[in-house]
């Protein structure tokens, strides 16, 4: 059973005809997770389109506003060990450092020593950073309802549930 069969009586979307294709090309394979794949890829663009217009509005890159959003979500004195950072982002040392600069030139964050390991460097929030961070999260998140307000609260939840199971699955570290 394909996907489109499925979901006659919806709309149709573009997934729907990619999915038809590979049903008459190749009627022996079970279509589904192309098709929720090909879903999710189709919606994530969506979602980074929107963030990536929302955040240049502020003048940053979605990288800086997760270093940022990271160290205000840590809580005063909005402070992290580069590794720290790292562990929230999943990138290399470098990329952390590059975001650093860029933000520390910026003047959204600084380097400092930290005070009970000589040999580490601890990066904070500045007030203008503190400041830009809490003044443009709020619209981050009507934003991102934005995007998915077509869904009802239940169904919203009900996704969050799914997805939440898919990454359980898929990223043991985090457990």
């Amino acid at each position: 059973m394909t996907d489109s069969d499925m979901t006659h009586s919806e709309e149709r979307d573009a997934v729907d005809d990619i999915v038809d294709q590979w049903a008459r090309e190749r009627p022996e394979l079970d279509l589904r997770p192309m098709a929720l794949v090909g879903r999710y890829n189709r919606f994530h663009a969506y979602v980074e389109s929107a963030l990536r217009e929302y955040f240049a509005k502020a003048g940053l890159d979605f990288s800086e506003f997760d270093v940022l959003a990271t160290l205000r979500r840590s809580g005063a004195p909005y402070e992290l060990k580069p590794v720290e950072l790292l562990k929230s982002a999943m990138v290399t040392s470098g990329a952390i450092t590059n975001r650093v600069d860029k933000l520390s030139a910026k003047g959204l964050v600084e380097r400092r020593p930290c005070e009970t390991d000589r040999r580490a460097v601890l990066i904070r929030l500045t007030d203008a950073g503190k400041e830009l961070i809490d003044n443009i999260v709020a619209g981050h998140v009507e934003n991102e309802a934005r995007l998915v307000d077509v869904l009802t609260r239940d169904e919203q939840e009900q996704l969050n549930g799914l997805l939440r199971k898919l990454l359980i699955a898929r990223e043991p570290a985090a457990r």
